[in-house]
Parts: C-alpha cells; structure tokens; sequence
C-alpha cells in the first residue's frame, strides 16, 4: 500500500485541477472540432393560430419546416404559446403544451366519413360529398319545418328542428359571420362552444 502525505495529496490535486481547467479553456493536447449549432427553427416558417382543444383561445406560434414549394405542405415541428396573444400571453396548459403529438398522431381524423343509417362500418368520402350531404340535409330540414308566420299571422322566420355550436376558437369576425348566417337561416337554437 502506498501511502502519500498531505503535502503530496494537495500537489497531486493542485495539478489535476491545473490541467482540467486548462484542457476546458481550449488547450486541449486532442484535436477538437468546434462548430456552432444551428437553432432548430431558423429555417422555419412561423404561422400565429389559436389552441384548438377548449374555449380559452389560448395563442399558438406554430413553426413548419419545407422548402416552400407551391402545392408541397410544411411539416409542423415545433409549438409554443404566442407571447403576444392578449388571451393566454404565452402560456400553454399541458394539452396546448402537447398539442405536437395531437398534430402527428396516427390517429387523427384528416378526411370525412360517413356511416349509412344501419351500417357498422364508416366509409371516406370526399369534403364535396361531405359538404354537398350537409347542406341536401338542412335545405331539405329548413323546408320541411320552417316557421313563417305565427298562429296571429305574424312573420316570425323560425326555424326550431334544427341547432347550430360555434366554435369558441373563432376570430370576433368569424364570429360576427357565423351569428348573421345563422338568424338569417331562422335558427333559434344557436351556441358557443365557450358556454359549453
């Protein structure tokens, strides 16, 4: 066993701090390769929207990587909360906070699909079908219970069978839309997803 004093333990210390602060300050005998790491979004495009999941609104920066062609889609790689949104100020709750994965997940419904009265197993079909249904669907409810005119004669314009829910993630604007086509269809039944 060989046993050091404690003039030799504090040299023998004193010259390993010695070369391990010289070798981080760059004087390392090894070769070193430096490089500057690029940030991971400044090639990105950056896209202001709004959280999509409750009635809170809260802002989003979405960050898209692609190479900006015409008809070629960016992939969405990053999300964080708008700083500047008057509603959230850069804040995320853990659902915003994960909204990534809901993005990219395997499981989301990108296209319609329909399911026939009776049937158990859903078919795709086309957004020109999709919208084409639902307005057959309406024009033919609208004409079937649309109320005129009240028991007195007075023109009331009421449709009843037939309910509208907006969503809360909307711009005032759309919003202001929204209501006008809706009273202007006679649709009394008529909410915001943020009342829900």
């Amino acid at each position: 066993m060989v046993s050091i004093s404690r003039r030799q333990f504090l040299k023998l210390g004193a010259a390993g701090l010695g070369a391990s602060s010289i070798a981080v300050l760059g004087f390392s005998p090894a070769a070193a390769l430096a490089e500057a790491r690029e940030f991971k979004l400044t090639r990105t495009t950056e896209t202001r929207n709004t959280c999509p999941y409750c009635s809170v609104s809260c802002g989003l920066i979405l960050y898209g990587l692609g190479d900006k062609a015409k008809n070629a889609p960016s992939s969405i790689i990053h999300i964080e909360g708008d700083p500047d949104h008057p509603v959230s100020r850069g804040t995320l709750c853990p659902k915003g906070a994960g909204l990534l994965d809901f993005v990219h997940s395997a499981d989301r419904l990108r296209y319609p699909e329909y399911r026939a009265p009776g049937a158990s197993e859903w078919k795709r079909i086309s957004w020109d079908e999709a919208f084409d249904r639902i307005a057959r669907l309406m024009k033919d409810d609208r004409d079937k219970n649309f109320i005129g005119q009240n028991a007195e004669g007075v023109p009331v314009n009421r449709w009843l069978s037939t309910g509208f829910l907006a969503a809360s993630a909307s711009s005032n604007e759309s919003g202001y839309l929204t209501h006008k086509v809706v009273r202007s269809l006679g649709i009394l039944a008529f909410d915001n997803q943020a009342r829900v």
